[in-house]
This record gives structure tokens, C-alpha cells and sequence, in this order.
């Protein structure tokens, strides 16, 4: 199935800390997966010049010419940067149901620690009511947690910082993006 990437950047005259001369550099684009949520570099075609928040399947060869690959967070352009957090709540507002469902399936981590805990601005009190409230009916929107579950932070925005803290890679765990290999291979 293709794979939607959002764009965060382009770079007509190549990426400013590629060290060859300006002639030899690609345009590029910096990306987002939106199933993933990992960043990523791709060079368009020549006849494709991205606008930030274009989105474009990873199967367009009529936009994309090659995908370079995935990107820290570090690599990314000040307006990548800038564009993340809005393009990110962007995702999660689309894709409202998948999210939602974190909140009906989260489970623990270990014996001490819940994956909903490590959601900025839930602590022990709102995960055992979060638990509490799933039992009785299932979370139907970001708007149902918040009526059922008193004082929450705005759970879209809670998993929008989420999401940025593991775009950062300053987690060891990841809840919704895809973690690096070399994270996937510490696990083993």
C-alpha cells in the first residue's frame, strides 16, 4: 500500500550542509510519513516543486525521483522544524480514529510504568481513570476523552508532544513512530 509523506521542507539549491559545490546538489524535499511518522529526504522530480504541507505518495514517480532515506531530527531545516508540531496535529486530526484506539488499547510497560504515563501531563491519576472509564465503553473521539476523563490535557496535543519527543529520539521508548534500526536492534 502506498505510503503518504507530508512535506515540512524544500530545498531548491540542495541541503546547506551538503559540502559540494551548488551544482552538483539536488533539490530536495524534507517529509513526513504520515503512517510512520518518520522523517525522511527525497529528491524531486524536476517537474515537481513541493510546497510545504503538499502531500505526495512514496509509489509518485511523477513527483519523487529517488527517496534519499530517513533523517534525525538534528538534519532537519529551521522550517522543517517550525512546520512539524502543526503538520503533526495535522496527522493526528486525519487520522483521529488510530490514535484515539492508542488510548483504548495502552497497555504497561512494565511492572511500573504504563505507556499512558509516559504521555506529557498524565501521571498515575489520569491513567487509572483512563483505565477505569475504557472499561465501561470504548473512547469514540479525542472530544469523548476529554468529557469523560476530568481535568485531561488536550489529549491531540498530548500526542502531538509525544510525538515530537520521539521524532527527537530522546526517549527509550516509542509509542507511535517507527524507531530507528539501531533502536530495534538494542532491543534484541
Amino acid at each position: 500500500m502506498p505510503e503518504k509523506f507530508v512535506v515540512l521542507d524544500f530545498l531548491s539549491n540542495g541541503h546547506p550542509a551538503d559540502p559540494r559545490p551548488l551544482h552538483l546538489k539536488d533539490p530536495m524535499a524534507q517529509v513526513i510519513s504520515e503512517e510512520y511518522l518518520v522523517l525522511l529526504e527525497l529528491i524531486p522530480t524536476p517537474e515537481w516543486k513541493p510546497s510545504l504541507r503538499d502531500v505526495v505518495q512514496n509509489d509518485d514517480r511523477a513527483k519523487i525521483r529517488r527517496i534519499i532515506g530517513r533523517i534525525d531530527y538534528a538534519r532537519l531545516t529551521n522550517t522543517a522544524r517550525n512546520e512539524l508540531e502543526n503538520t503533526v496535529g495535522d496527522i493526528i486530526q486525519k487520522n483521529e480514529k488510530r490514535f484515539v484506539d492508542f488510548f483504548n488499547k495502552a497497555y504497561p510497560l512494565t511492572t511500573r510504568q504504563h505507556s499512558l504515563e509516559l504521555l506529557p501531563g498524565i501521571g498515575k491519576k489520569h491513567m487509572w481513570e483512563i483505565l477505569d472509564r475504557r472499561k465501561e465503553k470504548p473512547f469514540e473521539s479525542y472530544a469523548d476523552l476529554q468529557t469523560r476523563i476530568k481535568l485531561l490535557p488536550d489529549p491531540k496535543k498530548t500526542v502531538v508532544r509525544r510525538i515530537l519527543v520521539e521524532l527527537q529520539d530522546s526517549d527509550k521508548y516509542y509509542l507511535f513512530v517507527q524507531p530507528p534500526v539501531s533502536k530495534l536492534r538494542e532491543r534484541w
